[in-house]
């Protein structure tokens, strides 16, 4: 059964690390990282990149401080988010916190040079932050399953006590 893909986004002052994850939506994979170009410009972008992925829901990380609070840093990615919602994409929001530190140890573990590791830390990040969002999909949906009320089958039906 296949379910729509979903595009993650770790959002930067300079630059926008994309993921995107794959139909069952098992895995998030890192897919490039794009230059801040101005809300506009980034809501086209990313647009684009949704009707590439054939998706309309994306998630984005949002930075809290370390009292788990948003702050300014949250508010700049929620300018970008309200805007991709406006723009007809169905935005959820994910806590981004280590998710560039994860990459970042992840790239030092694959012993990329420092330059290498700067092209690619923020896709990679988007990846954590998005592989996040569907691990806790999963668990949401694997809970829901297991609560719904189970229908009796016909050979326990028949081995019940009249």
């Amino acid at each position: 059964m296949a379910q729509a893909r979903v595009l993650g986004l770790d959002v930067g002052s300079k630059t926008i690390g994309v993921a995107v994850s794959d139909e069952l939506g098992y895995c998030a994979h890192a897919v490039r990282t794009l230059a801040r170009q101005g809300t506009r410009l980034d809501v086209q972008t990313v647009l684009a990149l949704a009707q590439k992925y054939d998706t309309r829901h994306v998630v984005v990380g949002l930075p809290y401080d370390c009292e788990g609070n948003e702050g300014r840093r949250a508010a700049r990615v929620r300018v970008l988010g309200d805007a991709l919602g406006q723009a007809g994409l169905q935005i959820s929001y994910q806590d981004e916190s280590y998710s560039t530190v994860a990459a970042e140890e992840v790239l030092l573990a694959a012993d990329l040079s420092r330059a290498r590791r700067k092209q690619v830390v923020d896709r990679l990040a988007a990846a954590v932050i998005l592989q996040a969002w569907l691990d806790a999909a999963q668990r949401t949906a694997a809970a829901v399953a297991n609560a719904e009320p189970q229908a009796p089958s016909a050979q326990a039906a028949a081995e019940e006590p009249a």
